[in-house]
């Protein structure tokens, strides 16, 4: 499933055909965008065949796990576009309620001078809703390929703040249910939002390395006004990696004061048996004297030698109750 946007003379055409998109690019008056989900052998044909990208870039944007990275590459006479270009790994991020999971997936793009091919896998609503602001009139899109790469990539960064935000909330619930509530399954949970945040943070930090790469513009590509808004990317995404570290410190602390609760409870509770353990040792303690098969043995022939022994263990006991009171342990 393929899309194919034209920009010419101020007009967007979206019924453009596919087969010239090769003649296409290789007009410097036409600013086009390709879109391709879920790419199939037609597509990678495409994409070998008539935009005649390099094998390394193709096998990138096919593969699901490719890390977050981008390529320069320069015109061959043997292979490329012919003209300089760069190959970029990106991911969006969303956050999935029903599951508790933050999920990210890979989008690849080729960014030349006058073009810009996507590549991905599944909807990425970041696309569609960019190419709408393209088309919208008076878009201030234009038709320079840096404002459309600036458009995209800041969508989906963008779309990292409200993740953090859900996190945050997260975070907050689960100190109250470590530190009010003290439920038994905030453990799992810290360690699959520590697990999402780690892999959130995999994907964020080398995101930070495309955008520098771009900013230093290596390549023929986008103009110097380009670079204040790539640079508006950059910070955006410091700010989240910062976020990530933020809230994983937090959950490690949360998880230290979780284990910590958990441990001062099972000392109460370790106390707790201890202090019946002994209260009911000094009771034995007299019921087994006094149940020793003497014959002799003093208050055995006394009427009120049973109550003596019951109020003496009562009495015992009474005693070990106030004495661990006093020293704080009741």
């Amino acid at each position: 499933m393929h899309s194919l946007l034209v920009y010419q003379d101020g007009v967007i055409r979206a019924e453009f055909p596919l087969e010239e998109i090769g003649r296409t690019l290789a007009n410097p008056n036409y600013t086009v965008w390709l879109d391709i989900q879920d790419p199939d052998e037609a597509d990678i044909a495409l994409l070998r065949d008539a935009l005649a990208f390099h094998p390394l870039a193709i096998e990138d944007a096919i593969r699901a796990h490719e890390r977050p990275k981008v390529d320069a590459y320069s015109p061959a006479s043997e292979s490329g576009p012919g003209s300089h270009y760069y190959s970029v790994v990106f991911y969006t991020a969303a956050y999935d309620p029903t599951q508790d999971h933050i999920e990210t997936r890979p989008l690849h793009l080729f960014i030349g001078p006058n073009y810009l091919v996507t590549v991905h896998h599944g909807v990425i609503r970041h696309i569609s809703e960019t190419q709408a602001r393209w088309q919208a009139p008076g878009s201030p899109l234009g038709s320079r390929v840096g404002s459309l790469v600036y458009a995209l990539l800041d969508a989906i960064v963008d779309d990292y703040f409200p993740i953090m935000d859900q996190v945050a909330e997260r975070v907050e619930d689960l100190e109250d249910t470590i530190f009010v509530h003290f439920d038994e399954r905030a453990i799992e949970t810290i360690f699959g939002l520590k697990r999402d945040l780690l892999n959130l943070r995999r994907v964020v930090a080398p995101e930070r390395d495309v955008l520098n790469v771009l900013l230093r513009r290596e390549l023929p590509i986008f103009k110097a006004r380009d670079t204040v808004y790539f640079q508006d990317i950059y910070d955006h995404i410091v700010r989240v990696t910062d976020s990530i570290d933020t809230y994983r410190d937090l959950l490690s602390s949360a998880l230290d004061s979780y284990l910590s609760l958990q441990s001062n409870n099972l000392n109460q509770v370790m106390k707790l048996l201890t202090m019946a353990s002994i209260v009911l040792m000094s009771s034995a303690l007299v019921a087994g004297i006094y149940g020793m098969n003497f014959r002799f043995m003093p208050e055995l022939n006394q009427p009120w030698g049973y109550p003596f022994a019951l109020g003496l263990m009562a009495l015992i006991s009474l005693l070990l109750v106030l004495y661990f009171r006093r020293k704080g342990w009741l």
